[in-house]
C-alpha cells in the first residue's frame, strides 16, 4: 500500500503495492491506475477544501513510478541510441499523465524489458504530487493565488517544488538519490508537469494536441500558409490528417468550417494538424528573439517530438545571395547568450543527416531543381544567431569580422538556440531559413520589399518544411534519433 502517516496527520489515497510486469501495455494500464486515483484523490480533496475550509489532516499524494533492475553487462546491439541502460544497476524515474503518454511509454518500456529480459516494476513513488498539477486535469477546478482562500495552502497541500524541477539529468549533472538509482527518463514527472503547464499558457493549446513533428517560425505569414494547407489536406480523405487545431483549441476536421480563435491570441500562437498517433505536424510562432525559441523548446522538449525544424526569415550575408534564397543550416555561430548555462558555446552542435537530407530533397521537390542547379537559390552553411536585432547600428568590425571568419552566410535570432536546444534535450533538429534582407550589402527589410517577398516565398517556404517532416514520419525512429545525441551516460528512454 502507498505510504499513510496518520500519527503525522498526513492522508494519502489507497493503491496496489509495487508490482512486477513483463508486458509493457500492462505495466502502463497500472501507471494510469496510480495516477488517476492519486490526481483524483488530490483533486476531491482541494474542491472540498474550497467549499468547507481547511482540511482535518494534511492531503498528499504520490507520483508513479517506473523502476527496472539489470544484473548483466552483456553488450545490446550498438546500432541503438536508445531502449537499454549502459551498465547493471536499478534505474528508475517518476511519471505523470501516463495516459497521454501511453504511447511513448510503451513504446519505451518495450524496448527496455525486451533488449534485456528483465520485468519492470510499476509502484508509487516518494515524490509528492503538487496539487496545482493535479487540479489540471479537471477543467472545472483552478488553484487561487496565495491569500486569496482561508487557509494558507501549503500547509495542507503539496505545491511545486523548484528545487527539485530541473534539467539536470539532461544537463549531464544528475545525482542519484539515497537509494543509488540511476535516471531511466530524460525529465522527472515534476518537470514534465511544470512543462505542460507552461505550454497551455504559452500556446493556448492543450498538450494534448501537439504532434511529433514541430514547425517554428518567427513570423505570423507562415500561420495563414499552415491554415490554407490545412484545409486542403482535410479535404482529401486520403491525406491521413484528422483535424487542424489552434489557439483556445479551436478545432476543425471539415476543411470549409470557421475556425474561432480567442480575439486575444497568446505569446506563442500555436496550430497542429494532427494525425492519428501524433504523427501530424506542429506550428509554433515563437515570434523573435532566442529568448522564446529558448522557452518554447524547453516546454516542448518533455513531449518527447521526433524533430524540430526552424523555418523563418535571415539576413542574407554574402553578396551573391538574393531575397528568397534558402539557407540550410549546417554549423551555427552561437551569440544568442540565453543557453550558455546549460550548454555553453564551445559545445559543438553537428547537422543531423537525415534531416538534412530531408530538407535539401524538399527544397529540390518543391523548386523542381537539383543537383548544381540547386545551388542558385540555396546555400549550405554556418548560421549565426544574435541576441541583438540591431546589431548593424552598433561598431560593425567586430561582429563582422567574426561572421566572416567564422563563414557564416545567414543571421538570426532563433536557429541556434533551437538547434543547441535539440541537441540539448535529444530531440532531433533542423534549420531551413529565407533571405528575407541583405544589411550588409544595403538591402534592408523595409514595407514594400517585405510584402512582396512574403507573398512569393512564404507558401513555398512553408511547404518544403511540411514535406521534409512528413519524410521524416516515415523513417523508423531507431534511425532519426542519432547516435550522434547521445552523451556518455545515457537514459533508456528517449
Amino acid at each position: 500500500m502507498a505510504p499513510t502517516d496518520l500519527s503525522g496527520g498526513v492522508h494519502t489515497p489507497d493503491l496496489p503495492a509495487a508490482e512486477d510486469f513483463r508486458d509493457a501495455g500492462q505495466a502502463v494500464d497500472r501507471l494510469i491506475e496510480l495516477y488517476d486515483t492519486a490526481a483524483a484523490f488530490l483533486c476531491d480533496a482541494f474542491s472540498d477544501a474550497v467549499i468547507n475550509g481547511a482540511p482535518a489532516h494534511r492531503i498528499r499524494a504520490y507520483y508513479p513510478e517506473i523502476r527496472i533492475t539489470t544484473t548483466s553487462f552483456a553488450k545490446i546491439d550498438s546500432r541503438l541510441s536508445f531502449g537499454h541502460v549502459a551498465e547493471p544497476g536499478t534505474n528508475a524515474t517518476t511519471v505523470t499523465r501516463p495516459r497521454m503518454f501511453r504511447n511513448y511509454l510503451v513504446q519505451q518500456l518495450k524496448l527496455v524489458m525486451d533488449n534485456h529480459d528483465v520485468p519492470v516494476t510499476i509502484g508509487v513513488s516518494d515524490t509528492p504530487m503538487p496539487v496545482h498539477f493535479a487540479v489540471a486535469n479537471d477543467a472545472g477546478l483552478t488553484v487561487p493565488q496565495e491569500g486569496a482562500m482561508d487557509f494558507t495552502l501549503r500547509d495542507y497541500f503539496d505545491v511545486p517544488d523548484l528545487t527539485t524541477t530541473n534539467d539536470d539529468i539532461v544537463n549531464g549533472t544528475f545525482q542519484p538519490g539515497p537509494d543509488g538509482a540511476g535516471a531511466l527518463a530524460p525529465f522527472t514527472a515534476q518537470r514534465v508537469d511544470y512543462s505542460l503547464a507552461r505550454l497551455s499558457h504559452y500556446t493556448a493549446t492543450a498538450p494534448e494536441h501537439f504532434q511529433n513533428h514541430v514547425l517554428f517560425t518567427n513570423y505570423q505569414f507562415y500561420v495563414s500558409e499552415f491554415e490554407a494547407y490545412a484545409r486542403r489536406v482535410l479535404a482529401d480523405p486520403d491525406s491521413g490528417y484528422e483535424s487542424f487545431v489552434g489557439p483556445g483549441n479551436a478545432t476543425i476536421t471539415e476543411p470549409d468550417a470557421p475556425l474561432d480563435l480567442p480575439l486575444k491570441l497568446p505569446q506563442m500562437p500555436t496550430y497542429h494538424l494532427t494525425r492519428p498517433g501524433a504523427a501530424g505536424i506542429t506550428l509554433v510562432n515563437i515570434g523573435v528573439g532566442p529568448s522564446n525559441a529558448k522557452t518554447a523548446t524547453d516546454h516542448i522538449a518533455v513531449l518527447r517530438p521526433h524533430a524540430w525544424i526552424m523555418v523563418g526569415h535571415c539576413a542574407g550575408l554574402r553578396n551573391t545571395q538574393s531575397l528568397g534564397d534558402f539557407v540550410l543550416a549546417h554549423a551555427y555561430l552561437r551569440e544568442d547568450g540565453v543557453l550558455d548555462a546549460d550548454l555553453p558555446a564551445w559545445v559543438p552542435i553537428p547537422a543531423l543527416a537525415e534531416i538534412q537530407i530531408a530538407l535539401e530533397e524538399a527544397v529540390a521537390l518543391e523548386t523542381r531543381l537539383k543537383g548544381y542547379d540547386l545551388k542558385r537559390i540555396m546555400r549550405t552553411g554556418t548560421v549565426a544567431s544574435f541576441d541583438n536585432r540591431n546589431w548593424e547600428l552598433r561598431d560593425q568590425s567586430g561582429p563582422v569580422q567574426r561572421l566572416s571568419q567564422s563563414r557564416a552566410i545567414a543571421l538570426d535570432m532563433e536557429s541556434a538556440t533551437i538547434a543547441a536546444n535539440g541537441f540539448r534535450f535529444r530531440v532531433p533538429y533542423g534549420t531551413l531559413l529565407c533571405v528575407s534582407d541583405k544589411p550588409l550589402h544595403g538591402e534592408l527589410k523595409l514595407p514594400g520589399m517585405a510584402s512582396d517577398f512574403y507573398k512569393t516565398q512564404v507558401a513555398r517556404h512553408l511547404m518544403i518544411g511540411i514535406r521534409a517532416m512528413e519524410t521524416l514520419r516515415e523513417m523508423p525512429l531507431e534511425r532519426i534519433h542519432s547516435r550522434k545525441l547521445r552523451s556518455f551516460d545515457e537514459t533508456a528512454f528517449l
